[in-house]
């Protein structure tokens, strides 16, 4: 009697050549079957039911890697800890007519656990992602590096502007970049790249330049105040005019602007959350003509002296944007954080979720998150409209997007 064919699993892996440690799809996960350490993220062949909710959020696609495997001889968590590229696809003997899971399983549509979309506007342009890797780096050159913050304060924030010179790398509003620290971690490994938000328009910092911008707060302690000093944050303040630095990505296809002139923006943000914010704006100030939509920011900081582009954002014509900032840590002064603004204004920013036009974009601490969500609420049930209709209704038209860590 012949013995059963092996079963032959359709293993789900993350390519840590791409990835670059965003833990997007380990907060995503329904079913915590996505770990990592100092390394890699790995997925839980015990665990994993294909179900798909990590693969949208993804600002890679680095996640989305299968390979064909005897499910008994899945590769394990330690095997995938351990490497620093994808095996290659195997060729597996397996006897016709096996019980075997060719494909992910999706009995079941996959879990929505996400509260922002994973469409980009329907407007949008087209993104270009993942042109170049850590194997084939970009290189660019530094061509300006100046502090945006008060210098008299121990909040340090550079405003970067990076050169490609004539090699191609366009991206749009709202995408991200990967740079490469130079040397090696304690392992001897070299560094991962780190992920930052692209601060400037299209066209470049300097229009019709191929350059962009990025905004970087120096680490210097770390989510629990103990010190720290971050190898890429810090890296990547000190460079110096002329410095060239290795650049991978872009990454980014969903939280993106819409190229519609009517298109209302409603941008809130708190510090370096303001990168791609600034994109959008300065998008559209360069475009700017009559009958434009409304642009309304809620920008958040410790302080004045901490909020990035403080002066250049006073600047702006009131007639152009619509700027409210708020302070949680000002001497003698309340605490005041972006919901607490936005439940002031919530009259103005339910006229705007009224509107089909509107596009809501937020951006900073992962800590923000509920009280945005619940001001938002708010605003639109205090003002005729029904938050559980209409947050489904902004999510699936990729109208609410949410970029926070």
């Amino acid at each position: 009697m012949n013995a059963p064919a092996p079963s032959v699993l359709k293993q789900h892996l993350i390519d840590p050549v791409i990835c670059i440690r965003c833990n997007t799809c380990e907060e995503t996960c329904p079913i915590k079957a996505i770990t990592h350490d100092s390394r890699n993220y790995v997925v839980d062949p015990d665990i994993c039911n294909g179900c798909g909710a990590c693969i949208s959020p993804c600002p890679t696609g680095s996640i989305d890697n299968w390979r064909s495997v005897i499910k008994a001889e899945a590769y394990s968590l330690d095997a995938q800890l351990g490497w620093d590229e994808l095996p290659e696809e195997l060729e597996l003997d397996v006897a016709a007519g096996s019980t075997a899971d060719e494909e992910p399983v999706f009995a079941t549509p996959p879990l929505d656990t996400a509260r922002g979309s994973t469409t980009a506007p329907k407007s949008a342009a087209m993104p270009s992602v993942n042109l170049q890797t850590i194997k084939q780096p970009a290189v660019a050159t530094v061509v300006g590096n100046f502090r945006v913050t008060a210098t008299d304060h121990d909040s340090d924030t550079h405003h970067i502007v990076l050169d490609f010179g004539s090699q191609p790398f366009p991206v749009l509003e709202g995408q991200s970049i990967g740079i490469i620290p130079p040397g090696t971690d304690a392992h001897g490994r070299p560094h991962h790249a780190r992920q930052y938000s692209i601060a400037s328009p299209r066209d470049g910092e300097r229009p019709k330049y191929n350059n962009l911008s990025l905004t970087v707060k120096r680490v210097l302690v770390d989510h629990s105040g103990q010190p720290v000093r971050g190898v890429a944050s810090n890296y990547v303040c000190d460079l110096q005019k002329g410095d060239q630095v290795k650049v991978i990505g872009p990454f980014g296809s969903t939280f993106l602007m819409p190229d519609d002139a009517k298109a209302n923006l409603l941008m809130i943000c708190t510090g370096t959350g303001s990168a791609p914010m600034r994109g959008m704006t300065e998008r559209r100030r360069r475009l700017m003509k009559e009958g434009d939509g409304k642009l309304m920011l809620f920008f958040g900081a410790r302080s004045q002296e901490e909020l990035p582009y403080f002066g250049p954002l006073m600047k702006l014509p009131k007639s152009f944007i619509d700027i409210n900032l708020a302070f949680s840590r000002t001497p003698g002064q309340p605490r005041t954080y972006v919901q607490d603004l936005m439940r002031a204004r919530a009259g103005e920013i339910a006229a705007l979720l009224k509107s089909d036009d509107t596009h809501l974009y937020v951006c900073g601490l992962k800590g923000m998150e509920d009280g945005v969500i619940d001001a938002l609420r708010y605003a639109a049930d205090q003002h005729g409209l029904d938050w559980r209709t209409l947050h489904p209704k902004l999510k699936a038209e990729g109208r609410l997007h949410l970029e926070t860590y």
